[in-house]
């Protein structure tokens, strides 16, 4: 009887013990697995700005009208993006921040390519819109433990962003023109 109440005893402690976290997979499907932090901030990156790579398809520039000027700079969002990202510190051991953000946007191109085929498009003409912006900020590295400290300095960033657009190509004709541009304002 007494090696019986032991078997049964030892057989009840694996099992609260396989249960309770010395089992790695105690908890089946359910078991949480531990994921780095960054890994959200990538998926992001990845899925919510697809557009920031891709090179829009415009209505064709029409004979005896000025040609498109690149009027529009990149947005404050996809500058910051651009830049390389905060070092990822330890809470309380080292932080980094950027504060009092600045940005300054200036043209550097725009020129517009002879027609040429481009593959599942078609002819078209390049639209080359380059952009170079200027980031100022300050730059704040913290620290509490083990000798707590706080250093500021204002930084200064440049990024290259290219705006290239392509401009679909009817031909001369002023109705051939008209026809792919209600095609693609779906008019």
């Amino acid at each position: 009887m007494g090696k019986f109440r032991k078997s049964i005893l030892l057989a009840g402690i694996v099992s609260i013990t396989a249960s309770l976290g010395c089992n790695p997979f105690g908890m089946g499907i359910f078991t949480p697995i531990p994921v780095p932090p960054w890994v959200t901030e990538r998926m992001e990156e990845k899925y919510c700005h697809k557009n920031d790579h891709r090179t829009p398809i415009l209505p064709p520039i029409r004979d005896g009208f000025p040609p498109p000027v690149c009027e529009d700079p990149p947005d404050e969002a996809a500058i910051l993006r651009a830049m390389p990202h905060v070092v990822r510190g330890v809470p309380y051991f080292y932080e980094e921040f950027r504060d009092d953000i600045q940005i300054v946007s200036e043209r550097l191109v725009d020129k517009i390519d002879p027609v040429r085929f481009f593959p599942l498009i078609g002819p078209a003409q390049l639209h080359h819109c380059h952009w170079k912006c200027t980031i100022y900020y300050t730059e704040t590295m913290e620290s509490g433990y083990p000798f707590p400290f706080q250093c500021r300095k204002p930084r200064v960033q440049v990024v290259y962003i290219d705006k290239d657009h392509l401009h679909l190509y009817a031909g001369t004709s002023p109705q051939a023109q008209e026809s792919v541009a209600r095609d693609l304002t779906g008019n």
